[in-house]
């Protein structure tokens, strides 16, 4: 019998433009856009310029772009590395509903595009090779059932390089075998602590393991084009990944191959509105609804109250975060920082806002709950208890971006052009639309 690498290379291997339905090639596409957006934004913090510095002195010399940094060219790794880090830079990245611990645009992007950019494939090969790696990444985090974060690996950083390498690897030409042997070798390659969430300092290195995910696929899809090998058994086998990284009564092979070329997970895509981690989004949403609705603002909040899954407890219950990044990774915060500025703006969260004396306030005194009842991760409840004596709720199950709510094309166009040149910049929603365009290029280029 064939394993579930095996398995997945095949399909990779096999799958044509032609087989895939017109909703997945556009959902593929506009979390392209979105993720170039968010790499090109995510190109001016301090924590990708040491990424960027290091690419350039160790990768100069290549034919691959760094985005959001013009002139710049290095080889494929370094750009990986680069513009993976980049698109994680901010927490605008996309990620899976219900999650799973993967995020399709920032570890599988920056992979795809350094291998196009050396082979210069067109713009169907493109999103065949998107959608495709895609569909093994999401199906292998899936089997994990998010279990290797409970014991304090960085979901991302471990399922990152599979997809970045099955998706490279289709632009280099890899085979089936070859591509079996790129999941192998990618294996070995997986890594990402979470040792951020509770430490003092240190949350920068949250944003390289997306970077790492992009970088490490690079080097397996060249190894194994180059005939260097890896485990079949990677994914199931006796110390593989599933059985390395998660927990053993958790995780389901069945799920790495489970309605493969049928059950398009792609479809399962979501795109962010906020800057903050996604499990901020539903009670962030919620707060500004409620406000919207009953016209209050912070100043009228005597207590705030979120009540949602166990997750927010014990992973992003941080009420006083030290820097930017443990403070997009906190649900406290987060909600915070909806209450007193817009969220929508991504500069609402910028470094003036942890320091901020009322927003600091109102994430310590915030009241996080585990929720009575049922509900995805995603699911909360927000109460506001005004100082007039009125209190509200609201639950909200579904965030915008999510695939039951998705942007509309105004608000992806909106999002992207505030990333990359500004609401009214005329190049910028040029780039917008040639993008919108990918499946005709016979060159695939992000400019």
């Amino acid at each position: 019998m064939a394993t579930a690498a095996q398995t997945l290379a095949q399909f990779a291997a096999n799958l044509k433009f032609d087989d895939i339905p017109q909703d997945v090639i556009a959902r593929g596409r506009d979390c392209i856009i979105d993720t170039i957006a968010a790499a090109s934004y995510g190109a001016q913090f301090p924590w990708s310029r040491t990424v960027i510095d290091y690419a350039q002195r160790y990768g100069s010399g290549g034919n691959c772009s760094i985005m959001g940094v013009p002139g710049i060219k290095v080889h494929a790794p370094y750009a990986a590395l680069a513009n993976g880090t980049q698109s994680h830079a901010y927490e605008q990245d996309s990620v899976r509903d219900p999650g799973a611990g993967s995020h399709p645009g920032a570890t599988v992007l920056p992979a795809l595009l350094a291998a196009c950019e050396e082979t210069g494939a067109d713009g169907k090969k493109v999103l065949t090779a998107y959608v495709a790696a895609v569909e093994v990444m999401f199906r292998i985090a899936v089997a994990t059932h998010h279990s290797p974060e409970h014991v304090g690996f960085h979901s991302p950083g471990i399922t990152g390089p599979y997809g970045g390498a099955i998706a490279a690897g289709l632009i280099y030409g890899l085979n089936a075998g070859q591509l079996t042997h790129a999941l192998g070798i990618a294996g070995s390659l997986s890594s990402g602590l979470l040792a951020f969430t509770k430490s003092k300092d240190g949350g920068m290195v949250k944003r390289l393991h997306l970077g790492r995910a992009s970088e490490a696929a690079i080097l397996a899809a060249r190894l194994a084009a180059s005939g260097y090998t890896g485990p079949e058994s990677i994914l199931e086998g006796k110390f593989g990944f599933l059985d390395a990284y998660g927990i053993a009564e958790d995780c389901d092979a069945a799920e790495l191959t489970k309605g493969l070329g049928t059950v398009w997970e792609v479809r399962r895509i979501c795109l962010k509105r906020y800057a903050a981690h996604i499990n901020s989004h539903t009670p962030m949403q919620a707060l500004r609804e409620l406000m919207a609705e009953h016209k209050f603002a912070a100043a009228d909040v005597a207590h705030l109250v979120v009540e949602g899954s166990e997750r927010l407890m014990t992973h992003h219950n941080i009420p006083e975060p030290s820097d930017i990044m443990k403070a997009q990774y906190s649900v406290p915060y987060c909600v915070a920082v909806a209450l007193h500025r817009d969220p929508d703006d991504p500069r609402s969260f910028d470094e003036s806002a942890v320091s901020d004396p009322a927003i600091r306030a109102t994430a310590k005194a915030l009241e996080l709950r585990k929720r009575a009842g049922e509900g995805s991760v995603r699911s909360s409840t927000v109460t506001a208890t005004l100082k007039d004596g009125r209190k509200l709720s609201k639950r909200l199950d579904v965030y915008k971006g999510m695939p039951a709510d998705p942007l509309s094309r105004d608000e992806l166009k909106r999002k992207f052009m505030l990333l990359t040149g500004g609401a009214n910049d005329a190049a910028s929603a040029a780039r917008f639309e040639r993008l919108e365009k990918m499946s005709e290029q016979k060159s695939f280029s992000v400019a």
